[in-house]
């Protein structure tokens, strides 16, 4: 996604003789020298800027409206999960003009995410009426745990009355990764500051990134579970498609940037100067990153942009607005 076609033949040429340029064995450029492109890359650069402005400011009229008329227990949760597809543009795009700054970009943009998988939890809950009116309307029901991430294969598994209890242990499951992947996100910081922590690899590195994962999935688990037990009720807010592009997010901004990242440290991304492999492959999951967050961004601008009234009482419900009754495992 870069106009240096001569540049890398010259690479090419360089490397059929035994040497490599030696830009290519550096780190990432400074936000000077990505600026000295050809007119491929300006005209790239800034399509895809002015698409990082746009979903910002789409986002910022979202938020006026939500304010003005959403019902005060919504207003922030919506905000916050509106802004996952904006906040991760901007900060891809940050990253795309200084790639010296895409570790923090990607550390801002993870810790971002990671509240939003708690606050689409909340969302669920408040667009019943919140936690009350929740274990009014499915003090007669159970949930289903049987569910992806975790435990999708395990179907043996008992269903779970849902109780104070119960709702309580699905909130923390989600929360504990808002307040760890930011702990760690520190932590990371703090290590790479002395010299200890490189994402290319470096032991520390290795074994955080592990770690986040497995919180990443114990904090999917709960939202699954909540999804599966109220998509039938709330399915007349559009909740299936809201979940879908909170899905797409997640996969986006985490599985894609994985796989680009190992193709480019593997050597299937080829160096380009200014850009190093890796850097280069940090550099194309930027702006992929931008022009997928750009369209999520208005696709989410339309489910979200309706009347929110109150859903009606499960007894006055009909079927369009019951919860999923689960039968009983046998």
């Amino acid at each position: 996604m870069d106009g240096n076609g001569a540049e890398t033949a010259s690479i090419a040429a360089n490397m059929s003789n035994g040497s490599i340029d030696p830009r290519c064995e550096g780190g990432a450029p400074f936000a000077f020298e990505v600026i000295q492109f050809g007119v491929f890359d300006y005209v790239l650069y800034g399509i895809l800027t002015f698409m990082a402005i746009i979903s910002a400011l789409v986002f910022l009229e979202e938020c006026i409206y939500i304010y003005r008329k959403v019902p005060a227990n919504k207003k922030s949760v919506i905000i916050w999960v509106n802004g996952a597809a904006p906040m991760i543009g901007t900060m891809s795009c940050l990253g795309m003009w200084i790639p010296r700054a895409t570790m923090f970009t990607d550390m801002f943009s993870g810790c971002y995410f990671a509240t939003v998988v708690f606050k689409f939890l909340i969302l669920m809950l408040e667009e019943v009426g919140g936690d009350e009116a929740f274990l009014r309307r499915a003090g007669k029901h159970k949930l289903r745990i049987s569910t992806g991430p975790c435990c999708c294969c395990c179907r043996c598994l008992p269903h779970v009355a849902i109780t104070r209890r119960s709702l309580f242990l699905l909130k923390l499951g989600s929360f504990q990764f808002a307040v760890l992947k930011t702990a760690f996100t520190i932590l990371s910081i703090v290590l790479w500051n002395n010299g200890n922590f490189d994402i290319k690899g470096v032991k520390p590195a290795i074994w955080i990134n592990c770690f986040v994962g497995v919180l990443t999935i114990i904090a999917l688990w709960p939202v699954s579970i909540m999804f599966i037990h109220l998509k039938t009720a709330l399915q007349t807010i559009k909740i299936v498609p809201k979940y879908a592009m909170y899905q797409l997010v997640l996969i986006l901004s985490q599985l894609q940037s994985a796989i680009i990242n190992i193709l480019s440290t593997s050597g299937t991304i080829a160096c380009s100067p200014p850009f190093p492999a890796a850097v280069r492959g940090y550099m194309m999951s930027q702006q992929l990153m931008i022009m997928e967050m750009f369209i999520i961004t208005m696709v989410t601008r339309l489910l979200y942009r309706r009347q929110y009234d109150p859903l009606p009482e499960e007894q006055d419900a009909n079927e369009n607005t019951r919860m999923t009754a689960i039968s009983e495992s046998p």
